[in-house]
């Protein structure tokens, strides 16, 4: 008995777990936190900017020596001189060497110092890049967001007409029984119910679609039980647009990242002329170099008497010692004819600055153009929102004006339809149109430099 309980009380739990999952409604906020977390391009752009640390590393590297130890240890067959010795033997020789070498560049035409300037440049240049990503990111989320919420809206307006449709019919019904109107009127109204069931069932797939969109980009796996919460959005007068476009670019000239991608890009390549000319100047290294070996061969002594003789091999760690040398020194480069490699390095690095130069004057006319088009989408969508409530407003007062000559008999079902149809497009246009508008807004206040968050 206490075991069925406590299957109970875990099934309960895991029920409960589960429903909490399925009701929990994303607010843009979270959608877009969790699109910096999980979206594949931020994430290849962050391996980017990794890289770009470790390209560092690299440059501050070449200004530490460079230290490698060696070690050999080989054999001799056959006719050999004997390294102690030095007199040719037939026999198998052991040889043991060991070594270190040390490398230092003390002048390399700047080169090192260029280069590590430009791996910083390389840093920020990336940092750049993956705020760029992220803003691309939120407003693609945004977008989606608010997409998501105009077709939840127009699926409510769907389901409405598709109740007053119902109604009319039932009216239909009974003015048909009661002989006050042909039975066309009826089947019409019929006819109009079946559309309207269709159009309801069109904007549930519609908003289906939204979500899994949305969630695509969250790179959620369980759309099916992805939702947003119902954030209200209403069209509020905005303080961006009380500025100029042209105050407004000014604002976006000094914290858009585009710009600051290509400034930092224009540097870059000024670094990669002076690096590509210290090609030209002369380099100087140091070096240091030990080296120590041992063998098996037999060695010639001197006995108390002073005769040669022959003896075994002396312990190996006598031999490295009394066989240990080292040597050091400087070694100067000048570079005088190299097939023109450094001049024509020198040659592609300008023209790669004139291009750096041509992209950073591009990124600002496009900037300007975004700006000034983004403002005058914004405005346009603010009168086409006026536009279609003034509309909406005459479409409900004909609406309801038609519903009252339908209910008299002084207008059939047809005429009340081709009303009916006008008045939900109304609708629907109020809220396409208001959330356009808002969607709108959001990018211009984003080139004002509010976050997509803060909005």
């Amino acid at each position: 008995m206490k075991k069925i309980n406590y299957i109970a009380v875990l099934t309960l739990l895991f029920s409960g777990l589960s429903l909490q999952a399925q009701e929990k409604k994303w607010t843009l906020r979270e959608c877009v936190e969790h699109a910096y977390q999980n979206n594949i391009t931020i994430q290849q752009t962050e391996l980017d900017a990794q890289l770009a640390t470790i390209d560092k590393k690299d440059a501050f590297g070449n200004f530490l020596p460079s230290v490698n130890a060696s070690a050999s240890h080989n054999w001799n067959i056959g006719l050999n001189f004997n390294p102690i010795t030095n007199l040719a033997e037939t026999q198998t020789f052991q040889n043991t060497g060991v070594g270190l070498n040390v490398g230092v560049d003390i002048y390399r035409g700047l080169q090192n110092q260029n280069r590590l300037s430009r791996s910083r440049l390389a840093i920020i240049a990336s940092q750049y890049q993956l705020s760029k990503i992220k803003d691309d990111v939120s407003l693609n989320v945004a977008n989606a967001f608010l997409q998501i919420l105009f077709n939840k809206e127009n699926l409510k307006v769907q389901k409405e007409q598709l109740l007053n449709n119902q109604k009319q019919q039932e009216r239909s019904q009974e003015l048909v029984n009661a002989g006050s109107v042909p039975r066309g009127d009826l089947f019409d109204m019929k006819a109009t119910v079946a559309t309207s069931q269709q159009a309801v069932v069109t904007a549930e797939n519609t908003l289906l679609i939204s979500k899994l969109s949305l969630a695509q980009l969250l790179q959620l796996e369980d759309f099916q039980n992805f939702d947003i919460a119902d954030d209200s959005y209403e069209v509020t007068e905005s303080q961006t647009m009380l500025q100029t476009p042209s105050s407004i670019y000014e604002k976006a000239k000094e914290q858009r990242v585009e710009l600051k991608i290509a400034r930092t890009n224009l540097e870059i390549a000024e670094k990669d002329i002076k690096i590509a000319r210290g090609g030209f100047q002369p380099s100087l290294q140091g070096y240091y170099s030990f080296s120590a070996r041992a063998t098996d061969g037999d060695r010639v002594v001197t006995d108390a008497f002073g005769n040669l003789t022959l003896r075994g091999p002396a312990p190996i760690f006598d031999q490295f010692s009394d066989s240990k040398g080292h040597s050091f020194g400087f070694q100067l480069n000048i570079p005088i004819l190299n097939g023109f490699s450094v001049r024509n390095n020198v040659e592609r690095s300008k023209v790669a600055l004139e291009r750096s130069k041509i992209n950073f004057k591009q990124q600002e006319l496009d900037l300007e153009r975004n700006v000034f088009t983004a403002f005058t989408d914004a405005k346009g969508a603010l009168n086409a929102y006026e536009a279609s409530v003034i509309a909406l407003d005459a479409r409900t007062e004909a609406y309801n004006y038609a519903k009252e000559r339908f209910a008299v008999g002084l207008m059939n079902a047809f005429d009340l339809n081709q009303s009916q149809t006008l008045f939900a497009n109304a609708q629907s246009d109020v809220l396409r149109t208001k959330y356009d508008y808002i969607f709108r807004v959001k990018v211009v206040e984003f080139y004002f430099g509010i976050p997509i968050m803060e909005q």
